[in-house]
């Protein structure tokens, strides 16, 4: 995965009417460890790595980079959301296209945080990258993930196995937000 160009960054923190979209601080390392130990959160993503590990090996102010926004709901952290440019892909169709990816705690699942926060980060990505088109890969035995592409003006690109299960790609272009 690259950076996404010319884009300013870090850029104000984005705010909904729940949540507040920002760059990683040094208080978020605690949330990050937990994300990253939850066997919950991982179901879908290869598992989770151990927490002693991520003790570690994360550093003071985690997950850095352009495009890493924690999402935060009443000055804690319960997700992250990741745009990112995906020059190297298992999927050809996604191959140079801004990749989503998010991850939340599970005490914020099934309150709308992820869509809410991934609209979010799309809508300031429309802002800075006018026409972007974005791609989502999930698997398909992961159904809130699949509501959730679907809600988000994602459509099928294709279905294909990797990691021995069944994943699904999908693309949000910005024609399909007019349609």
């Amino acid at each position: 995965m690259d950076d996404l160009g010319p884009v300013a960054w870090p850029p104000a923190p984005i705010k909904t009417e729940r949540l507040v979209l920002h760059e990683p601080e040094a208080r978020d390392r605690a949330a990050f460890i937990e994300l990253l130990a939850s066997p919950d959160v991982h179901t879908y993503l290869g598992g989770p790595r151990p927490r002693a590990e991520l003790e570690r090996e994360l550093p003071e102010v985690p997950e850095q980079w352009p495009g890493s926004f924690v999402v935060d709901l009443d000055g804690a952290m319960i997700g992250q959301i990741l745009l990112r440019r995906a020059t190297e892909h298992r999927r050809p169709a996604a191959v140079g296209k801004v990749d989503l990816g998010y991850m939340f705690l599970p005490r914020a699942w099934g309150f709308g945080y992820a869509a809410e926060a991934c609209a979010a980060a799309l809508d300031w990505l429309e802002d800075v990258l006018p026409g972007e088109p974005v791609v989502l890969a999930t698997q398909t035995a992961n159904a809130a993930s699949m509501r959730l592409a679907a809600k988000l003006g994602f459509t099928e690109v294709e279905r294909f196995r990797a990691w021995d299960a069944d994943q699904w790609l999908g693309l949000r272009s910005p024609e399909s937000l007019f349609d």
